[in-house]
């Protein structure tokens, strides 16, 4: 077959790639001139920064990939395990954690005493409940049939419908900044520990369990590895090649349109562009009924987030990967999930990679990567007013918080990215830089489907179908639209292996 993807961010780099082992003329479509989407890299000077991801962990599920392939994840990928994974601070303290279990079982007992049992305890009923949950998370979801599935049933109750995230981790521990230190990763889907569903507590227990990752070049060395397997294997990338429209007959999808006019026919075409933008901006008007324009303005999307990248002439002796909590947290994050208001103390996210990795800056410098999570667009914030503002204060909360004192008189070069920009730029519907929210009424069967159920022959990849966001689980919606593809044509490849361990988003 020939199968156009939409989009070369990680998705649809490996969907191109498993494709393409199989032997089909796959050709990807992509309108920057780089590969990787929100998982790429870009220089300012002799810097080198990640766009987006800055975390790589659950890497078996990279690695089975490539294996699917044919090909060998560190044959393309140099990688370092963080023994301690990040550091976070709050007002009065802050805890180092580190995968090793005896270990942080005793931090967790000099931080707040008796908060090592809860987190044994933790680590023991999740790991059953990820065995229970990972059914869900690696198989289509398209019908209300597959919830009668034998697994997916035994699965259900582990899925906690009556309970948010901060209330499952409220029955471990008791000291409220111990339950910050769990459910914080649902940031990684956007959204408040209150509001999110509590079966992703299986997000910091895959942290702890399997560990936290850098590839030596950045996590967009991911995307790099995959694009270069897919092109080895066979593959097109066409960059600078923007989609303008899906070519339709009716509901049946025939190929695209690029920007410059030409027409591609194919026989399947996946889609890796964000899910939002791309039903908005690439469908023509009318066809689309569930996904409508109208109807996605109603749906619940993901926060934003503003982000400073800074080449610094200097490297601070500081964590590999830090978080700072607002000194009232749930303040902040109702600010900015549900009242929509820019904080004045907010919370930020530090990735000091150059005390890893001397690949990213000249030698004596480093590269900064700062991030505070903020509304999404549908907040009305007006950032070419606020953002000068808003840079200032990140900048005092880094020197204020953290070991990062007088940052700015080391700033070589400067980045800028707001919510504005994610959408105007980078094609974000809303800004909202992880996609869809993850509520119980848009996860599973009620997210968009891997196998599209408004469009024939059009397939989605990507944070904004199943299983959800996050890079683990954005690689497996590409396993699971890629099995679904070649099963559907009957095609003689048995389907990708997982191993025992799970994944999430």
């Amino acid at each position: 077959m020939k199968i156009v993807v939409i989009g070369a961010g990680p998705g649809g780099l490996a969907a191109a790639m498993m494709l393409q082992s199989k032997g089909h003329d796959v050709h990807v479509y992509e309108k920057q001139p780089f590969v990787g989407g929100r998982n790429s890299k870009f220089q300012l000077g002799d810097f080198t920064f990640d766009t987006g991801p800055t975390f790589l962990s659950m890497i078996h599920i990279a690695e089975e990939l490539f294996t699917f392939a044919g090909k060998n994840l560190y044959d393309y990928i140099d990688v370092i395990e963080l023994k301690d994974m990040y550091r976070l601070i709050f007002q009065d303290d802050q805890l180092d954690m580190i995968r090793d279990r005896d270990e942080m079982y005793k931090r967790l007992e000099a931080f707040a005493p008796g908060e090592g049992e809860g987190y044994l305890r933790f680590m023991n009923d999740t790991k059953r409940k990820m065995d229970r949950l990972t059914p869900i998370l690696q198989s289509k979801m398209d019908r209300f049939h597959h919830y009668l599935r034998p697994k997916v049933i035994k699965a259900l109750p582990q899925l906690s419908l009556n309970k948010s995230l901060y209330d499952v981790l409220s029955d471990y521990f008791s000291n409220e900044s111990v339950k910050y230190a769990f459910t914080f990763q649902s940031k990684y889907l956007g959204m408040s520990p209150w509001e999110c569903p509590g079966a992703f507590s299986i997000l910091s227990f895959m942290e702890h369990d399997t560990g936290v990752f850098h590839p030596k070049g950045g996590v967009n060395q991911l995307s790099e590895a995959m694009a270069k397997a897919a092109v080895e294997a066979g593959a097109t990338i066409h960059l600078s090649a923007g989609v303008e429209k899906l070519l339709t007959e009716g509901r049946k999808v025939k190929g695209i349109r690029l920007e410059s006019g030409e027409d591609i026919q194919a026989d399947e075409v996946v889609v890796n562009g964000d899910f939002a933008h791309v039903m908005t901006k690439l469908v023509e008007p009318g066809l689309l009924k569930k996904y409508s324009k109208k109807k996605l303005k109603k749906k619940k999307f993901s926060c934003s987030t503003f982000m400073l990248y800074l080449g610094l002439d200097t490297i601070y002796d500081e964590p590999h990967h830090t978080i700072v909590f607002s000194d009232d947290y749930a303040k902040f994050v109702k600010g900015m999930t549900k009242t929509f208001e820019l904080p004045d103390d907010p919370s930020i996210y530090i990735q000091n990679a150059s005390v890893t990795d001397d690949t990213l800056a000249p030698k004596g410098k480093s590269a900064l990567y700062v991030l505070a999570p903020v509304a999404n667009n549908q907040s009305g914030i007006d950032w070419e007013e606020h953002q000068d503002d808003f840079r200032e204060l990140v900048l005092d909360t880094l020197e204020r918080k953290t070991g990062f004192q007088n940052v700015r008189q080391h700033i070589e070069v400067e980045r800028m990215i707001t919510p504005k920009q994610w959408e105007e730029d980078l094609y974000v519907y809303e800004g909202a830089t992880f996609n869809l929210g993850h509520q119980l009424t848009q996860m599973m069967v009620l997210r968009p489907h891997n196998e599209f159920d408004e469009l024939k022959h059009c397939w989605l990849v990507g944070g904004g179908t199943h299983p959800g966001s996050g890079l683990p689980t954005i690689l497996e919606s590409a396993r699971i639209t890629t099995n679904a593809i070649l099963s559907k044509e009957k095609h003689t490849h048995k389907t990708i292996p997982h191993q025992e361990k799970g994944s999430a988003s």
